[in-house]
C-alpha cells in the first residue's frame, strides 16, 4: 500500500467519524429540540383550552344580562301599566292604591313626566336636577326616547306623556359586560404562549383583533394574506361562539421559539459544517506549507551533497581527456556529468522564484528525447513533431521544464514495459504553447487522473510519487501553465498536455 492511499484511507476514516460526531450531536440537539417543541404545544393547547372556558364564562354572563334585561322590560312595561290606568276616572280606590304603591316602589327605572309642551312635571331615579332643566329636549329626550313614551290623559283634550329607560344598574352591568367582551379578545390576542393571534369576524375577512404580530405588517394585505393561510395550514382555527355578537374566529401560528428551535438543527449542522472546512482548509494550508519547507530543505541539502562528487567527477573528466582513453566514452560520461549538474541546479532553484526565459520548445524537447534515446531500451520509439529547425516558443525555465518532461517520459517508457511508442506534438493556440505526451502503455482509469498528481501517489513496487506531483507543481506554480492527463485508454495508452504561456505573466 502506497503513502497516498494510506493518506487517502486515513482522510476517509477522519471523515467518517465527523460525520459521526455530528450525526450523534444533532441526533441528541434534534431529541431537546422536539421535547422543548412538545412543552411549547402543550402551553398553546392549555392557553386554546383556556380560550373556550372564559368563552364559556362570557357566554353565560351574556344570558345572565339577557335574562335581566328581560325581567327590567317587564318592570317598566308594568310601571307604564300602572301610569296609564291611575288615570282612568272609573278607577275604584283599592286599585288606586295598588298602581300608587307600584310606582312608589320604582326606585330604578328613571321616570320623566312632561306635558304636551315636553316641558317637565315630575321624573324620579334621574340623575339631574328637574330646578335646573325644564323641558325634556337635546340628548336629554334622546335617551328617553329608546322606548315609546306613554301617553296619559290629563282633562279637557289635554294629555301628559310619560318618557322612560333602562335603569342606571341595567346600563352599569351592560357596560360591565361589554368590558368582559372586550377584555376576553385582548386577552387571548395578549396572550402567555406568546403566539401570533388574528381574530376574525364570522365572515373570516375581518380583523377584530390581532397580537405578537408588528403593527406596521398589519397594513400590508398581502402579508396578511400570507400570514393567514401560513395560521391556516399550522393549526386548526379556534371557532368562539359570543351571544348578541355572533362568531368569532381565532387562527394562531408557532411562536418564534418554536419556529427557530425547528431550524435550530440545521442551523447547528451548518456551523458545524463550515468550522470543519474552515478547519480543514487551514489544516491543509498548515500542512502544505511543511511539506514544501521539507521539500525546499531536502531540495538544497540534495544540490548541496551532490556538488562535491560533480566537481570531482568533471576533474576525472578532465584527466581522461589527457589520456588516450576513446573520446566517445568520455563526451557520453561529460554528457551524464552535465545532466547530473543540471539535476543539481534543479533542485537547487527548488523554493526559489525560477527566472523565466523564451526559449525554443521544439529544440529544448529535442535535446531531451536525443539524451534519453541512448540511454533506455532500444525498442523504445520516439516521435516529436513538428522538429527542428521548426521554432515554438514559451516563456520556460529550461532547467526546471527539462525536469518535467524527463519525468513524464520516464513514466511512459515505464507504463510501456520498456516496449513502445512516444508521441510528443507541439502547437501554438491563442497565445499558448499545448505540448501533448502520448505512449502506447498501460493506460490509467478515468478515477485516477486527478489523484496521479498527489503526492506519494504510485502504482510501482517501488517509488515515491514524487515525480508527476513535483512536475505539477513546476508547470502550475512556476510557469503559470496547467499539466493533466488529456485522455487515456486502460490498454492502450495515455496522452499528458502541458500548456505554457508565451508571454510573460505578472503575479496578481
Amino acid at each position: 500500500m502506497n503513502l497516498y492511499t494510506k493518506k487517502k484511507r486515513w482522510k476517509w476514516i477522519l471523515f467518517l467519524a465527523a460525520i459521526l460526531i455530528v450525526g450523534v450531536s444533532l441526533y441528541f440537539t434534534n431529541l431537546l429540540v422536539r421535547k422543548i417543541a412538545k412543552e411549547e404545544r402543550k402551553k398553546i393547547q392549555i392557553w386554546a383550552d383556556a380560550i373556550h372556558r372564559k368563552a364559556s364564562l362570557v357566554n353565560y354572563t351574556q344570558e345572565f344580562f339577557e335574562k335581566l334585561k328581560t325581567e327590567e322590560r317587564k318592570r317598566a312595561e308594568v310601571l307604564a301599566e300602572a301610569y296609564r290606568n291611575i288615570t282612568h276616572d272609573n278607577i275604584d280606590s283599592e286599585s288606586l292604591n295598588f298602581y300608587l304603591k307600584i310606582i312608589s316602589g320604582n326606585t330604578t327605572v328613571p321616570v320623566i313626566l312632561t306635558d304636551d309642551k315636553l316641558k317637565i312635571q315630575n321624573a324620579v331615579n334621574i340623575d339631574f336636577d328637574i330646578d335646573t332643566v325644564s323641558y325634556l329636549k337635546g340628548k336629554l329626550k334622546r335617551e328617553f326616547s329608546v322606548f315609546k313614551p306613554i301617553k296619559l290623559y290629563y282633562y279637557q283634550d289635554r294629555y301628559l306623556y310619560l318618557f322612560y329607560k333602562d335603569s342606571k344598574l341595567f346600563s352599569e352591568l351592560k357596560d360591565v359586560l361589554d368590558d368582559l367582551i372586550k377584555s376576553f379578545f385582548s386577552e387571548v390576542v395578549v396572550n402567555s404562549a406568546s403566539v401570533p393571534v388574528i381574530v376574525t369576524d364570522s365572515t373570516r375577512q375581518h380583523i377584530v383583533e390581532y397580537g405578537n404580530i408588528p403593527a406596521e405588517k398589519m397594513s400590508d394585505s398581502l402579508y396578511l394574506k400570507e400570514v393567514l393561510e401560513d395560521m391556516k395550514s399550522q393549526n386548526q382555527s379556534i371557532e368562539i361562539s359570543i351571544s348578541g355578537q355572533g362568531k368569532r374566529y381565532i387562527y394562531y401560528q408557532d411562536s418564534d421559539i418554536l419556529n427557530w428551535l425547528k431550524i435550530y438543527p440545521y442551523f447547528q449542522f451548518s456551523v458545524i459544517g463550515l468550522f470543519i472546512i474552515i478547519s480543514y482548509i487551514l489544516f491543509s494550508i498548515a500542512r502544505r506549507t511543511e511539506q514544501n519547507q521539507v521539500w525546499v530543505g531536502l531540495a538544497k541539502e540534495t544540490a548541496h551533497q551532490l556538488g562535491t562528487p560533480i566537481s570531482s567527477m568533471m576533474a576525472w573528466i578532465q584527466l581522461l581527456e589527457m589520456e588516450n582513453v576513446d573520446q566517445t566514452i568520455v563526451q557520453e560520461l561529460a554528457k551524464d556529468v552535465n545532466r547530473l549538474n543540471n539535476i543539481a541546479d534543479r533542485f537547487s532553484k527548488i523554493g526559489s522564484e525560477p527566472v523565466l526565459e523564451k526559449q525554443n520548445i521544439v529544440q529544448l524537447i529535442h535535446n531531451d528525447l536525443n539524451y534519453l534515446r541512448s540511454r533506455t531500451s532500444k525498442k523504445m520509439s520516439y516521435h516529436l513533431s513538428p522538429a527542428p529547425p521548426h521554432e515554438i516558443y514559451a516563456m520556460v525555465n529550461t532547467q526546471l521544464f527539462d525536469w518535467v518532461i524527463e519525468n513524464i517520459i520516464k513514466n511512459a517508457i515505464d507504463a510501456t514495459g520498456g516496449e513502445g511508442d512516444i508521441s510528443i506534438e507541439i502547437a501554438e493556440e491563442k497565445g499558448q504553447v499545448i505540448i501533448d505526451i502520448s505512449d502506447t502503455g498501460k493506460g490509467i482509469p478515468k478515477s485516477k487522473f486527478n489523484e496521479i498528481f498527489q503526492p506519494g501517489y504510485t502504482s510501482k513496487k517501488r517509488g515515491w510519487g514524487l515525480g508527476l506531483s513535483l512536475a505539477k507543481r513546476i508547470i502550475n506554480e512556476y510557469h503559470r501553465g496547467k499539466i493533466m492527463v488529456k485522455n487515456s485508454t486502460l490498454g492502450e495508452g495515455t496522452t499528458f498536455r502541458i500548456i505554457l504561456q508565451q508571454e510573460q505573466n505578472n503575479k496578481t
